[in-house]
């Protein structure tokens, strides 16, 4: 895989970037997308969360305690910058890619930026790809990660809403 290595998509949301960070870790269940393209789980009901700090991970815990570790934090800076190992249920054991955030202050709102790298290791017929060319295989990574950016965006414009009311 040579075009595909890392996946790079930005937004902007309104708030300070230590409020996207939080945002962004401690909200995750609530604007990272459910469905069988974000989230796919022979479980239902399952709730999404990081645990905070180097080491910590993002699960899925589903209503009869059972877990999906979907990642393992690799930086965790307030306000600047997270990272993690993503884990999709298609790797094997010992497969994962990484995730790069950034949150940048613009103005009086913060630019988020989400480099998802890695994908060079895994080749076309790797069941992740689900069959894809490098091109083809970017630009529905960069449309995945595009949904979850603005799914973020909007839930911050729309709770910032409901506190001022």
């Amino acid at each position: 895989m040579s075009g595909a290595e890392k996946i790079v998509v930005t937004t902007v949301v309104a708030a300070d970037p230590t409020t996207a960070f939080e945002v962004f870790t401690t909200e995750v269940d609530s604007w990272w997308k459910r469905g069988p393209r974000f989230r796919p789980s022979v479980l239902q009901g399952g709730v999404l969360r990081f645990e905070p700090g180097v080491g910590g991970r993002l699960l899925e815990t589903y209503e009869d305690q059972s877990t999906f570790l979907f990642g393992r934090v690799t930086a965790w800076e307030p306000g600047q910058r997270l990272a993690f190992e993503l884990f999709a249920r298609a790797f094997r054991p010992g497969e994962s890619t990484q995730v790069e955030v950034r949150f940048e202050a613009v103005g009086n709102h913060t630019q988020v930026t989400v480099e998802h790298r890695g994908w060079e290791r895994f080749p076309e017929e790797h069941p992740a790809r689900h069959g894809l060319g490098d091109s083809a295989f970017s630009d529905v990574m960069s449309v995945w990660w595009a949904d979850l950016l603005v799914a973020i965006r909007i839930h911050i414009a729309d709770n910032s809403t409901e506190g001022s009311s």
